[in-house]
């Protein structure tokens, strides 16, 4: 009887011992750790718990009992970063498809799609408007491994003016009121509310739109939306409740007024003059610019897909394409990835870096840094993302080819690690 309460004894003391964890050596032909600089060297990373435990000479032994991952002679990276993404939506619908669509069914179209992002080999996005709660609930589940997917920070609604892009517009009153998520506001009180209330939900960041929008039924442009008091009581708000803020904004005089007020970033930048981009140079504003966006509203203008009034600014936005880009680019700008993903097929990530290339005169590499350094800094997560350095996330991604001098060749992945997870790729 002694013997049998030894051993039970026992087995429960070697239950509560923690288990080490199991400990993944990637081996790299090359591996590009910061983008900044250099042009990468073989290299054996070695990862446990989700972190990066140490890097060593591309010839090192291989620990015992590690799991071995040899990826030839693929160019291996940090995880990319998108900072403009809309997970919990697909692009085509008609306007009134969000009066039929659950938020329930919106959070697992986000999770489709958060895989097809991770797959194309970005590890961390920021999430700049959902329905209500859905990304707040996506972003968690993948924190919590139920689904795979990137570090997702998240906005949840923009907050918006009554009536402009991000308000409920196109439908009666009565069910614009049913529809809409409490997110618009009138006055700097109002406003700075609205910003309380996103980060009582949980926002990772603050979104505003803070000009007209493209594909809202909204018929008043591209125009600035909110007042400049407004805006600095949104940013002032943000500051003081630890957020970041992100402002949507095409038309010229919203953007220079958005800089103005201090947000972080400005998203899309189709109209700017050359004085706003001087506003932005010199506010060291980011610019995230968006350009697959405009590929994904190119592709469906005059099929019916849009209404007039979407069309119409449509073809506006589509005749400057990549100008706003090329000109920050140009007057040193700082620049962070963004796609706007979900307005095109969420999985094509990637192709915004030739667009950068191609219409923003942006290299290769300086588009690569946008992507990971220039990123991780705009998100505020540069300690844990952005390179690959030891302590920091295991965010790891292998293509064919050198990136550095082909930005295509970040459009396919041979290898994907999000927080030392291992994506599966279809």
């Amino acid at each position: 009887m002694k013997a049998l309460v030894l051993a039970c004894v026992a087995a429960l003391a070697a239950q509560a011992m923690p288990v080490a964890a199991q400990v993944t050596a990637i081996r790299t032909g090359r591996l590009i750790a910061n983008p900044v600089a250099g042009n990468g060297v073989p290299a054996l990373i070695l990862v446990e718990a989700g972190r990066i435990k140490a890097i060593l000479p591309g010839d090192a032994a291989v620990p015992e009992g590690a799991k071995l991952v040899d990826l030839g002679n693929a160019t291996v990276l940090p995880g990319m970063i998108d900072s403009h993404v809309h997970l919990t939506g697909d692009p085509g619908g008609s306007f009134w498809q969000e009066a039929v669509e659950s938020d329930e069914h919106q959070a697992l179209v986000g999770a489709k799609n958060a895989r097809l992002t991770a797959q194309a080999g970005f590890t961390t996005v920021r999430d700049l408007g959902s329905a209500k709660l859905s990304a707040f609930a996506l972003r968690d589940a993948i924190r919590e491994g139920l689904v795979p997917g990137p570090r997702i920070l998240a906005a949840g609604p923009a907050v918006s003016i009554i009536g402009g892009h991000g308000d409920t517009n196109g439908f009666r009153p009565e069910v614009a009121d049913v529809l809409s998520p409490g997110n618009t506001c009138t006055g700097p009180l109002e406003c700075s509310a609205r910003v309380r209330e996103a980060s009582k939900r949980g926002a990772d960041v603050i979104k505003i739109t803070a000009t007209g929008g493209v594909l809202s039924q909204q018929g008043r442009g591209l125009g600035q939306h909110f007042t400049d008091a407004e805006m600095k009581a949104i940013v002032d708000t943000a500051r003081s409740l630890g957020l970041k803020v992100a402002a949507h904004a095409h038309g010229n005089i919203g953007i220079r007024a958005a800089s103005a007020a201090g947000v972080d970033s400005v998203e899309h930048v189709t109209f700017p003059d050359a004085e706003t981009v001087r506003v932005l140079a010199a506010n060291r504003t980011w610019v995230v610019p968006t350009l697959m966006a405009i590929s994904g509203v190119n592709a469906r203008l005059g099929k019916g897909i849009y209404t007039p009034t979407v069309e119409k600014k449509a073809r506006e936005a589509v005749a400057v394409w990549g100008k706003g880009l090329s000109a920050a680019v140009k007057a040193g700008v700082p620049i962070a990835f963004g796609t706007d993903s979900g307005v095109f097929e969420h999985g094509r990530n990637g192709e915004e870096f030739a667009l950068m290339v191609e219409k923003g005169g942006m290299t290769p590499r300086a588009a690569l840094v946008s992507a990971t350094v220039g990123a991780s800094e705009l998100l505020g997560i540069a300690d844990d993302a952005g390179t690959i350095a030891v302590g920091k996330s295991a965010d790891i991604i292998a293509v064919e080819g050198d990136p550095l001098t082909d930005p295509r060749a970040l459009e396919k992945m041979r290898f994907v690690m999000a927080a030392g997870r291992t994506i599966p790729l279809d």
